[in-house]
C-alpha cells in the first residue's frame, strides 16, 4: 500500500529563493521515506492562484493544478511561515480555496474528494504566533474533509523579538520541534493507512436529508 504526501509549502518567497519552511519540509520529508510514503512539495507561490472560494476561479487561475494533485494525495501537510503573529497569507488563501470541494462533484454517499484523506500542520518562524495558526489550519483542514490526528502538527519559533530562523538557527537540530515532527509523521501515515482500508462509511446525503426533516 503506497501512500503518498504532498506539502503544500505556503512561504512568500518563489522559487529559487530560500525558503526556511521549504528547509523545514525537506526535513520532514525524510521521515515520510523511512516509513516507505512518496512526498510531493508545491511552493504555491509558484502557481498563478486567483484569489476565491471555488475550485477554480478562471482566467489563467492555476489552483485546478494543485487541487488534482490534492485529489492524488493520501497526506496533506499545510507548511506556512509565520507573519505578524498568525500564519501568512498565502496559506490563508489555499484555505479559502479549499472552500471550492464544498460543490465539487462529490462520491454516491456525498463524501466531499477530501474524505479519506489526512491532513498535518506544520509552522515556522522567528517570533510567536505558531499555535495561533496551527489552531486555524487545523479548524480548516477538519472543516474541508480531511481527518486531523492526534498531534498532527509540529512548529519552530526563535526567541521573541526578531532573530534567525529555522535554517540559521539550525532548527533541524531543535528536540522539541523534530519530536512533534516525528509524532506527526508517523500519525498521519497510521491513520492514513487505516482509513485506506477502512474509508469513512458516513452517508452524508442521507444525513443531510435527516437534518432537513428534522429541522421543519
Amino acid at each position: 500500500m503506497k501512500l503518498k504526501a504532498l506539502f503544500l509549502n505556503c512561504t512568500l518567497k518563489k522559487s529559487p529563493e530560500t525558503s526556511n519552511t521549504e528547509a523545514f519540509i525537506k526535513h520532514a520529508e525524510k521521515f515520510f521515506k523511512e516509513l516507505d510514503v512518496a512526498t510531493e512539495s508545491v511552493r504555491v507561490v509558484d502557481y498563478d492562484v486567483k484569489f476565491g472560494v471555488t475550485s477554480n476561479e478562471e482566467n489563467g487561475d492555476e489552483w485546478p493544478l494543485i487541487l488534482e494533485k490534492v485529489k492524488q494525495c493520501d497526506i496533506l501537510i499545510y507548511a506556512t511561515p509565520i507573519w505578524r503573529g498568525d500564519r501568512g497569507s498565502v496559506a490563508k488563501m489555499v484555505a479559502e480555496r479549499f472552500d471550492g470541494v464544498m460543490s465539487e462533484d462529490t462520491t454516491e454517499n456525498g463524501q466531499l474528494l477530501t474524505y479519506n484523506k489526512v491532513g498535518g500542520v506544520m509552522v515556522d518562524g522567528n517570533e510567536d504566533g505558531a499555535k495561533k495558526a496551527i489552531s486555524s489550519i487545523c479548524f480548516d483542514l477538519s472543516e474541508h474533509g480531511f481527518t486531523v490526528p492526534v498531534n498532527a502538527m509540529t512548529y519552530y519559533v526563535g526567541k521573541a523579538g526578531p532573530g534567525p530562523s529555522y535554517i540559521k538557527a539550525g532548527g533541524d537540530k531543535h528536540e522539541f520541534t523534530n519530536n512533534m515532527m516525528l509524532l506527526m509523521v508517523h500519525n498521519l501515515v497510521h491513520v492514513a493507512k487505516v482509513l485506506k482500508e477502512n474509508p469513512y462509511p458516513t452517508n452524508v446525503k442521507a444525513l443531510k436529508e435527516r437534518a432537513g426533516k428534522m429541522s421543519k
